[in-house]
């Protein structure tokens, strides 16, 4: 579905983002894209999108090579909500931002309808359906921006920072979404530091650092290797550091505190 091969980018004050990486997703895959600050995390998607064109390599998506394909086109297979909401919001009311995209692909008066009130529901945004975004919390704008793009209905969906300004109800919202989303055989590609949301979602986890991809595989394996992590400046989710402390253990850790806790008390999980 997404492949890059051997990608380099360069961007104008001569830093290099992306040094040589090769990435394959498959349709239907989790990922979540870990690292410190200008390790490249957001210049990969961006690639993804075809806002970014490579200056070496290639990027394929869904077996179309991205600099030759517009962004427009693009855009109707993968959906984007970036860590700056305030950078895709600009219609009048809420409403119209989440028509917008809709009318923009086609979709006739009645779905643009039911599909925006179904969005706004589902993110818990119908009372602010005729106010203007700029009244929204950060938290708020970025559902927002979510809830335009599954109206669409993209096979691909990029998270970048999708947690920041969300609180704990918000943040289990959003991993069920993600789960739904799985699910239902889409492409979900995460981008994130908050290493404890991505943990019991169980993720295919990419490790990147300056520009380069460090480790690549399932969460349960990925989030153990600590030296690894360490060197991308990447946090061990509390449970793996926990389970590696035990002296008797299960064979894998824990992936939820209700899963540690019925070991600890010796209820093995149903």
């Amino acid at each position: 579905m997404i492949e890059l091969r051997d990608v380099t980018f360069v961007h104008q004050n001569g830093v290099k983002a992306l040094d040589g990486v090769s990435l394959k997703i498959d349709a239907g895959e989790t990922v979540a894209i870990v690292g410190e600050n200008g390790a490249g995390k957001t210049t990969l998607v961006k690639h993804v999108t075809g806002l970014l064109k490579p200056a070496s390599g290639t990027v394929l998506v869904d077996g179309e090579d991205t600099t030759l394909t517009s962004t427009a086109k693009l855009s109707r297979k993968v959906g984007v909500a970036f860590q700056n909401p305030d950078h895709q919001l600009f219609s009048e009311s809420v409403e119209e931002e989440m028509a917008f995209g809709l009318r923009n692909f086609g979709f006739p008066p009645d779905l643009v309808e039911q599909r925006v009130t179904w969005g706004l529901e589902l993110f818990g945004l119908g009372e602010y359906r005729k106010s203007s975004p700029l009244v929204l919390s950060g938290g708020e704008k970025k559902r927002l921006t979510l809830a335009c793009i599954l109206a669409w209905d993209p096979q691909v969906l990029i998270l970048d920072e999708p947690t920041v300004g969300q609180d704990a109800i918000q943040k289990e919202k959003l991993a069920g979404t993600i789960r739904m989303l799985s699910a239902s055989g889409k492409t979900v590609i995460v981008v994130s530091h908050d290493i404890e949301f991505l943990w019991p979602i169980q993720p295919r986890v990419v490790v990147m650092k300056a520009g380069r991809i460090l480790g690549d595989g399932p969460a349960s394996q990925i989030m153990r290797v600590k030296e690894m992590l360490d060197s991308a400046r990447v946090a061990q989710p509390q449970l793996v550091d926990f389970y590696g402390r035990l002296a008797s253990k299960p064979e894998a850790p824990f992936v939820d505190p209700l899963e540690a806790r019925r070991w600890i008390e010796g209820v093995k999980p149903s």
